[in-house]
């Protein structure tokens, strides 16, 4: 038994070195950091396992090659933008926005996140009524489709979505397609074989090297957006699949938030786009000066749109310096004067966001918090319904929702700006998972906004502190284990 002996020991040895590695080599926080430590310690084997899989850490990789001639333009705008914004010279169009222009200024000075005003929103909260629309515009592509979803099921919607771009493959439009390969990993090959052969393209982002082994599961490129021919584009929650339709029973209706932009930030989502499809794809996407003006045309007035929506594209993702959401949504928070109302099917905030929303409410500030009463991850809910008991008794309102599920991503403060995209309010989509999301500044979108918040309420419980202290045993200690573990879930 001797090599028993020596095997055990050799798993205690490389269990400390890793220990020691979380600690002081991996730059993460120290919550994520206890409880890969519990992990390794409590469950010695499986543990490395897991951390193989799950606990790399891509913070500061440089993954992303930028076109050069498209960085220096980059570079070039949002310095001059900055310095417009630092020195009070930035032409507003609109006065209220510049109540914003510190939280406009981290953004543009750590994200490249422009602010353009020329801009026109639609909101979808259906998604019968989204894909509807998405479909007819994808009909009426003239030059190229560009398709990034996280989940892709290969069902009715799947399928007629996949018809439509081959058939458009056919006629000559530049059509690719981008999947995340853990989100979407049912898919099978066979299900992309007539719109390879009609000419579409096709990628997975950060695919399986080894079947059923990714190094990378933990890193999910979480984003859904659309662009069609650089002019029109789709940002939100949706992803493809017929439960996004309400046609699952376990969850019923599916109640989220997109968006159709056009105007100048489709150039954000656009950059996006090929940036996320360059590392993906072996095709990549090369921006020669004769094709340039496809994919960044120059937008007529009347393409601009009419409504002039003031509106920035952050980006984020596990390989940024700066945990970008997490201080978007903390400014946010802080700038709030007499409400904050949020909706997020995960509610798993780190402890600054938790003491931001806790101080906002002690402080007079309407702050109110809607999730699912329907879990489609057990753990997660669990966890969230702890960090939700923790802001009822500092005076947060939460509402459960139950006409449904709710799977919208939306913040609104004081009814004059918004953030909408595709960042849920937990420490996956705030540390983890590659993500995009609006910000909006501009009242009449945020009313409608916050007018759907108010109708959404129809369909909720109000869980009052009171009837959250009468929570059973069991459900307090799965609560306590999945807090535990919530930092890696």
């Amino acid at each position: 038994m001797d090599w028993l002996s020596h095997m055990l020991t050799l798993v205690f040895v490389v269990n400390i070195l890793l220990a020691l590695t979380v600690v002081f080599l991996e730059k993460r926080n120290v919550a994520a950091t206890w409880s890969w430590l519990m992990v390794l310690l409590f469950i010695p084997i499986l543990g490395f396992v897991l951390y193989v899989m799950l606990g790399q850490n891509l913070s500061r990789r440089k993954l992303y090659k930028w076109n050069k001639r498209m960085l220096e333009r980059v570079q070039s705008i949002t310095a001059e933008q900055r310095q417009q914004l630092m020195d009070g010279t930035f032409p507003y169009q609109d006065p209220m926005v510049s109540d914003y222009r510190y939280l406009i200024y981290l953004n543009v000075a750590t994200n490249d996140a422009l602010l353009t005003q020329d801009n026109e929103v639609t909101i979808f909260t259906d998604g019968v009524e989204k894909f509807n629309d998405l479909i007819g515009k994808i009909e009426a592509a003239k030059h190229h489709i560009h398709m990034q979803y996280y989940i892709v099921k290969n069902d009715s919607l799947g399928k007629r979505i996949m018809e439509v771009l081959t058939r458009k493959a056919a006629e000559g439009v530049v059509v690719r397609f981008l999947y995340d390969d853990i989100g979407s990993r049912t898919l099978k090959d066979s299900f992309f074989r007539e719109f390879v052969k009609a000419g579409g393209q096709k990628a997975a982002f950060f695919p399986s090297r080894i079947p059923f082994l990714n190094y990378r599961v933990n890193y999910r490129n979480h984003r859904k957006l659309v662009v069609i021919d650089g002019e029109l584009g789709y940002l939100g929650g949706f992803n493809i699949g017929n439960e996004y339709l309400g046609l699952n029973p376990k969850l019923g209706y599916w109640r989220d938030t997109h968006l159709r932009l056009s105007g100048t930030v489709v150039r954000a989502l656009q950059s996006r786009f090929i940036l996320d499809w360059n590392l993906a794809s072996m095709t990549a996407i090369e921006l020669e000066k004769e094709r340039h003006l496809h994919y960044f045309p120059t937008l007529s007035e009347s393409a601009a749109g009419s409504t002039r929506v003031p509106m920035q594209i952050v980006a984020s993702g596990p390989n940024e310096s700066w945990p970008h959401f997490v201080y978007t949504f903390l400014k946010l928070i802080h700038l709030a004067e007499r409400r904050i109302l949020l909706q997020t099917p995960y509610f798993i905030p780190e402890e600054s966001m938790l003491n931001a929303l806790r101080i906002a409410a002690l402080s007079g500030i309407d702050v109110r918090i809607m999730i699912p009463e329907k879990a489609d991850h057990l753990f997660v809910h669990w966890a969230s319904l702890y960090y939700v008991g923790e802001l009822l008794r500092a005076g947060v309102k939460c509402y459960l929702y139950d006409f449904g599920f709710l799977h919208a991503k939306t913040i609104i403060v004081d009814g004059q700006v918004a953030s909408v995209g595709t960042a849920n309010l937990d420490i996956r989509s705030l540390r983890l998972n590659f993500e995009t999301n609006a910000l909006i500044f501009h009242e009449e979108t945020a009313k409608k906004l916050e007018n759907t918040f108010w109708a959404d309420m129809e369909g909720c419980m109000e869980l009052t502190l009171e009837e959250y202290e009468k929570r059973s045993l069991r459900v307090r200690f799965l609560e306590s284990i999945s807090k535990l573990v919530s930092p890696i879930l």
